[in-house]
């Protein structure tokens, strides 16, 4: 992609072999190891703060820093299908069309993060979410609402989708299609300009990893498969 330097218990069940496809569908998580992830600056995949529980991966609350992970294939258009679960008051995310990392130490530990296009994943009740409807569940983060707008399950698994046929992107949510929009379209474009490295002057990079984020709080992934278009 030529990119610069650059998130209660529960009983979860994993779709097969990482790498298996059916139909074109892929699994990109086994269930059991993280074949195929990585940290999102493409080091090790960061056993700190993330982990495999019941079959899940999860984010885990931490307080000597958080970094995302990235699947290790790159992906261009795509329709991704995944579950996710969250409890009251949490916030996390999955990145895509990423056009590069930050990484820096605070007084909570080295933290890395993709930036790019984000699918938000918030309970209604997180702070980031009540300040913005454009920053709930379902939302192109901080750009488009999802309408419908569909509140998630808390508690509970959701079932998600990002499609991204080309230029355009539509964001699923428990079923119902809540956001549609192009790249192209120039507020989506300069969303992703303002993501680019200072000294990157190029082209919006089409073609990125898909991240998970670990915004410090727990979220339980599974069933997270693929089907290249």
């Amino acid at each position: 992609m030529g990119m610069t330097r650059r998130e209660f218990g529960v009983a979860c069940a994993g779709v097969g072999l990482a790498g298996a496809q059916t139909d074109g569908w892929r699994s990109l998580f086994d269930g059991s190891t993280t074949r195929g992830w990585q940290e999102i600056t493409g080091k090790a995949f960061p056993t700190n703060c993330w982990t495999i529980e019941d079959g899940c991966l999860k984010a885990l609350v931490r307080t000597d820093g958080f970094q995302d992970i990235r699947t290790a294939d790159t992906f261009r258009s795509f329709d991704l299908r995944f579950e996710w679960k969250l409890l009251e008051r949490g916030n996390s995310g999955v990145k895509y069309k990423i056009q590069k990392v930050d990484e820096w130490v605070n007084a909570e530990g080295r933290q890395a993060r993709a930036r790019g296009l984000e699918y938000q994943l918030a309970d209604d009740k997180d702070p980031d979410a009540a300040s913005d409807v454009r920053r709930v569940a379902g939302s192109l983060y901080s750009l488009i609402a999802p309408s419908p707008r569909v509140p998630p399950r808390i508690g509970e698994f959701n079932d998600s989708r990002i499609l991204v046929d080309g230029k355009r992107v539509e964001h699923w949510l428990n079923g119902q299609k809540v956001v549609s929009f192009t790249t192209d379209a120039p507020e989506v474009e300069k969303l992703l300009r303002a993501n680019m490295a200072a000294d990157d002057h190029g082209p919006v990079h089409e073609e990125s990893p898909i991240s998970f984020q670990n915004h410090s709080s727990e979220t339980w992934f599974r069933n997270i498969r693929v089907k290249r278009l």
